[in-house]
């Protein structure tokens, strides 16, 4: 089965009008990373697509403490963003350099496992998915975004316009760890947001990626370091909290025992590495 159509739509009004009109089985991609590498190994076909190109969502602005980025922000705009260094870490170690000219924020987060590094850079950060439809936007906390495996909440007649987030407080950091340095899937990755006051910490945001079938903020580990001094002791138990709330799943990477180690030891040095800037 072949496209049969292909939509170019100039801006988010026509490209929503096209999305209610034709529905979850027209297939909507911006830099077709994702979307024809699916295609390719026959696991879609779609008749009707969709690509958001001309669309004008890659623009990046800040206003009020808040940071816009829209749905087509490529991967290689982010590395040059100087102003949030967790996403630019984060963008670097997504794919090579020829898949994050293409490759874009928005289409990161549909991911499949064990890919989508940007998912765990937004979640430490707090960031909200901006959702458009014929009735209006709404904005989902990404916490709230994935509901499953290759599950979420974007509405059939919905499109990803974009993601804002407040400007980082306090330290953060985010560590990948593959089977070599770059452009390689995650065995894990870290991604964390850390106020401190007095030496205690105040507000703990812990985002794990790979370790269970969509990214997500560890709470068992967060809990283990909020009011507690950033410690050997207290990086022990947010480390052992994170394996406790970690699922993942084994694949062709890495096994689930191995994957669940390595959160452990993964979240021990991200943490220890924000304890030795802090001092």
């Amino acid at each position: 089965m072949t496209v049969k159509e292909y939509f170019l739509p100039e801006s988010l009004d026509e490209a929503v009008k096209l999305r209610a009109k034709h529905g979850p089985a027209m297939m909507v991609m911006a830099g077709g990373t994702i979307a024809v590498s699916l295609v390719n190994q026959g696991l879609v076909f779609p008749q009707q697509v969709m690509g958001l190109r001309r669309a004008r969502l890659n623009q990046i602005s800040r206003s009020n403490g808040i940071l816009s980025l829209g749905a087509t922000t490529t991967l290689s705009q982010l590395v040059n963003l100087e102003a949030v260094p967790l996403l630019q870490e984060a963008a670097r170690h997504t794919a090579g350099w020829s898949v994050r000219n293409m490759g874009t924020v928005g289409g990161n987060l549909f991911a499949r496992f064990p890919y989508g590094d940007m998912g765990v850079a937004l979640l430490a950060l707090e960031a909200q998915a901006k959702l458009v439809s014929p009735a209006g936007m709404r904005l989902v906390p990404l916490t709230e975004f994935y509901t499953g495996p290759h599950a979420n909440v974007v509405a059939a007649d919905e499109l990803l316009a974009g993601l804002h987030l407040p400007m980082p407080q306090g330290q953060t950091i985010y560590l990948k760890f593959g089977r070599k340095q770059f452009n390689t899937p995650a065995v894990v990755t870290v991604a964390a947001q850390l106020s401190l006051n007095e030496g205690r910490v105040t507000a703990a945001r812990l985002a794990l990626g790979a370790a269970g079938p969509y990214p997500f903020r560890s709470a068992q580990a967060e809990a283990a370091l909020i009011g507690g001094p950033l410690n050997p002791e207290t990086i022990a138990a947010a480390a052992a909290a994170a394996m406790a709330d970690s699922q993942p799943i084994t694949d062709a990477v890495a096994s689930a025992a191995y994957r669940q180690r390595m959160v452990g030891v993964m979240v021990r040095r991200a943490l220890t590495q924000l304890a030795e800037q802090e001092r």
